[in-house]
């Protein structure tokens, strides 16, 4: 019988370990539990799908590729209804029984209610989609980590933004909340500190459904342009409105969010030629978004929306955390990745340790016919040097 020298059965497990698919030997780490905690139902719902969508992709891409730092990718997903209450109840059942890397919300109110629990949970939390500055301000926490734009980024972006948009008097139509408001005031003071005017601003409470009365005034007051803060149904149902009532094409709409693709898909060519900020295009000219997109375009025969994109941005931070760590672990993973560098489909960007705030460049862009399909097209790139300075709210 022949037998092996301890260097010949070295070698020998050597070969075998060679031979083996990346997917078997993902198998011998622990496996990266992810807690995808989005909106199958309520207002969210579409937002919710193209988030889903996103990061199961994103997961169904590192685990052909052999899984993240040689660990297969494993997802439960939860509906969180699109209520805070909702959102904190699954997210706590995902993480306690051992998906404790969450991500996915829509709305801030359901971000800042998962955030709040994560040390109880020993979990960590990826934010795709949320913009509110207190998750980055007087709520910050270890474990929570923006890599979306937050309000303060927008609001800093349409400052110098402001600057350049033609004319001499404009309108603000803003939702009737924090976001709009800010939006509105902040975009007034950028035109009144030119030396142009804002003398008509109107806020509408949020699920407003008729906005005849706000077209009326609008069109009165004949405006060069309406600066147009409104979110989700409430900015479908008033496009398709003052498209109706003849506001526009007639007078120029600019705005905040106004041009997210789900919103473009929903309102026909109503906003052809409209300009505002977008969050992410599949315009952005670096190696690992190309390569996202034409991977995206093989599997769905379309270009990401700016919903996917964020969101696949997303969980690609949490699988750089997971191999920077070399842990699935949230309090390490969340430790690796405070003030780290990262290649992104953003470019390269630093996750800001004062904070855990992506610094990422914003964009303005036009909703253009692009291969017979209307959709955002990037003309401004604002660096993330505009970004402002971490709030001294936020203690970590």
């Amino acid at each position: 019988m022949f037998k092996m020298t301890p260097l010949q059965r070295s070698l020998a497990a050597l070969a075998m370990t060679a031979a083996l698919p990346l997917s078997v030997l993902a198998q011998g780490k622990e496996p990266v539990k992810v807690g995808l905690v989005s909106s199958k139902s309520g207002v969210f719902a579409q937002q919710g799908e193209e988030v889903m969508r996103a990061v199961q992709f994103a997961i169904d891409e590192a685990n052909a590729k052999g899984g993240v730092d040689g660990r297969k990718v494993e997802v439960q997903i939860a509906d969180d209804e699109g209520t805070p209450d909702a959102g904190r109840r699954v997210a706590e059942k995902l993480a306690r029984d051992g998906h404790n890397l969450l991500i996915g919300a829509i709305p801030s109110s359901i971000s800042l209610a998962i955030a709040q629990n994560l040390d109880r949970w020993d979990a960590a939390y990826f934010v795709v989609a949320s913009k509110s500055d207190k998750l980055t301000g007087d709520t910050c926490k270890p474990r929570s980590f923006r890599t979306n734009h937050s309000d303060a980024m927008d609001i800093a972006m349409i400052n110098e933004w402001a600057k350049s948009v033609k004319g001499k008097n404009f309108a603000v139509l803003g939702a009737d909340y924090v976001w709009g408001r800010d939006s509105g005031e902040s975009f007034k003071k950028a035109i009144e500190a030119s030396g142009r005017s804002v003398p008509l601003s109107l806020y509408a409470p949020l699920g407003t459904k008729d906005f005849s009365p706000y077209i009326a005034q609008l069109k009165a007051a004949n405006p060069d342009a309406i600066w147009v803060a409104e979110t989700g149904r409430d900015a479908i149902a008033f496009i398709k409105q003052a498209e109706e009532f003849g506001l526009i094409p007639k007078t120029q709409l600019i705005g905040h969010a106004l041009i997210q693709n789900f919103m473009i898909n929903a309102t026909g060519k109503a906003l052809e030629g409209t300009p505002g900020n977008t969050a992410y295009t599949a315009d952005l000219d670096n190696p690992r978004n190309k390569a996202f997109v034409a991977a995206w375009k093989a599997r769905f025969n379309r270009l990401p929306t700016d919903n996917e994109g964020q969101a696949y941005n997303g969980t690609q931070i949490m699988f750089d955390g997971v191999k920077l760590a070399k842990s699935v672990k949230p309090a390490d993973v969340s430790k690796a990745l405070r003030g780290a560098p990262l290649d992104t489909i953003y470019g390269n960007v630093t996750m800001r340790a004062a904070d855990n705030q992506l610094l990422l460049p914003n964009y303005v862009a036009r909703a253009k016919m692009v291969d017979g399909a209307l959709r955002p097209v990037i003309e401004h790139i604002f660096p993330p040097s505009l970004t402002p300075a971490a709030s001294p709210l936020c203690k970590m």
